[in-house]
């Protein structure tokens, strides 16, 4: 029996070591359903949440329906979505349908897809979902901002025919950069955060609260959904004294296995569908840690074994998810394009084009910009595609990292394969949205350009993309 849940994690506190921070057109491939579309309404205004809990006051966020994550999206693969969104926030906002192959009209970029949602108006966005999966959903417009006050939540695309597991949880990780008061430090978009890393937190969350443990029993299987809402940390878990396996990425399928090094990996916006069999004793408890950025791991929550065991031990049946149904690249007849991501701090960019203008670094800065992609870099959303492949070819990206920072690099509209990275073929050939690019790192995506229209392509570090690491795709 599979139980979905939020609310098994409970109580207490964790706030990370770092206060210096603080000072510092159709779809043709998925036509329409006869049938009545599942439908959700979500309305984004400010509200107030128990982020640290204990005796903290309630932070001052903004939310879809009051809470963060905002309300858990969830429909069946094959099915159609409706969601009506009314705008309370004072400026304008989108939703983009993170990783799930909308129609291009459906995408949620503002001026690029769509005209953006004004305050007091509603825009109803309605689409298909082919493939099973774990997404989510945020913002488009003034993302940095408006993500990084609270604007997110997970959308959950269920298999036709799931997996045996004794119950199913998501994490929604988030990082927050919160003065002595609890508040939300409001130092959004400054440029030490634009040039560098991004807007790193000082306090993690999981489902919008800091939490301490997470009670589970003996002999039981559980699917847990990690997604990664934060504006720019990456997160890296161990689950000490587990095994977890991986068995989807990004939402898609993959041979299901331990992760590299024990450690579950996930730069910002990108997800993993984890199996882990509770194989403590009762009373037990095991941390689990952040531990991506060295000397300053933490504990991000305890597992914490129930008195009563489930079973002597978890069952062993099959993990294997099903095939989604992306079309499969024709890597030996497949069209190459370089792409380099430059610029930042201690980065080789001298110049870049910035509004047709050959531009020198410190004038960039100046207007706010640090980032380019291969030499242009991007002041909005509504640029001249980089790139124009015909719908129904091959294509492999070959990405070059010539910065001194990572980039969780998203094509929106499609998934690719992960076909390479270093020169070295990956063991997997992963399907994802979102590939995370270490410092000088090269890796090679490849993918169908199936679905029509302009898409944005960009690092979901969202100051990096604020800053200018942004392209358009076109597939005619």
């Amino acid at each position: 029996m599979t139980v979905q849940s939020r609310t098994s994690v409970s109580r207490r506190t964790f706030v990370l070591a770092s206060a210096a921070v603080l000072a510092g057109p159709a779809f043709s491939a998925f036509p329409a359903r006869a049938s009545a579309a599942r439908e959700y309404r979500l309305a984004a205004a400010p509200g107030r949440v128990p982020l640290v809990g204990g005796d903290h006051p309630e932070t001052a966020v903004w939310a879809y329906n009051g809470a963060v994550p905002g309300p858990e999206i969830r429909a069946r693969q094959g099915e159609r979505l409706r969601v009506v969104v009314e705008n309370g926030l004072k400026e304008e906002t989108t939703v983009h349908w993170h990783g799930i192959r909308v129609p291009n009209a459906m995408d949620g970029v503002p001026h690029l897809t769509q005209k953006p949602i004004a305050p007091g108006a509603s825009f109803t966005y309605e689409f298909d979902l082919p493939d099973a999966g774990t997404y989510w959903y945020h913002p488009h417009q003034r993302s940095f901002e408006q993500v990084g006050r609270g604007l997110y939540g997970p959308l959950i695309v269920e298999e036709r025919e799931p997996i045996a597991v004794d119950r199913e949880f998501f994490w929604v990780l988030d990082d927050w950069r919160l003065l002595p008061d609890a508040q939300i430090s409001g130092d959004f978009g400054n440029m030490m955060d634009m040039s560098h890393n991004g807007r790193i937190g000082n306090m993690a969350t999981v489902n919008g609260c800091v939490r301490d443990s997470f009670e589970v029993r003996s002999g039981e299987r559980i699917r847990l959904r990690l997604i990664n809402a934060a504006n720019a940390r990456t997160f890296a878990l161990d689950f000490a004294g587990h095994a977890p396996r991986v068995i989807a990425l990004d939402g898609q399928p993959v041979e299901p296995h331990a992760p590299a090094g024990g450690r579950i990996v996930l730069g910002a916006a990108m997800r993993a569908d984890v199996v882990i069999d509770m194989t403590g004793k009762p009373g037990e408890r095991f941390s689990v840690k952040d531990t991506f950025y060295r000397g300053l791991e933490y504990r991000l929550l305890d597992l914490v074994y129930a008195a009563e065991p489930l079973r002597d031990r978890p069952p062993d049946d099959p993990i294997a998810l099903a095939p989604n149904t992306m079309p499969e690249p024709d890597v030996g007849a497949a069209e190459r394009h370089e792409v380099v991501f430059g610029g930042g701090m201690m980065g080789n960019m001298a110049t870049a084009m910035m509004d047709g203008h050959r531009t020198g670094m410190r004038d960039m800065m100046q207007h706010g910009m640090a980032w380019a992609i291969n030499g242009v870099v991007a002041t909005g959303h509504t640029l001249e595609p980089f790139l124009t492949l015909r719908r129904g070819s091959s294509h492999v990206l070959a990405l070059h990292n010539d910065t001194a920072w990572h980039h969780p690099i998203h094509l929106h509209g499609h998934s690719f394969r992960v076909i390479s990275r270093n020169g070295e073929p990956t063991r997997y050939r992963e399907w994802q949205d979102t590939v995370l690019l270490n410092p000088r790192d090269r890796a090679e995506i490849a993918f169908v350009a199936d679905n029509p229209g302009d898409w944005m392509f960009h690092c979901h570090i969202l100051e990096h993309q604020a800053a200018g690491m942004m392209a358009v795709i076109r597939v005619t």
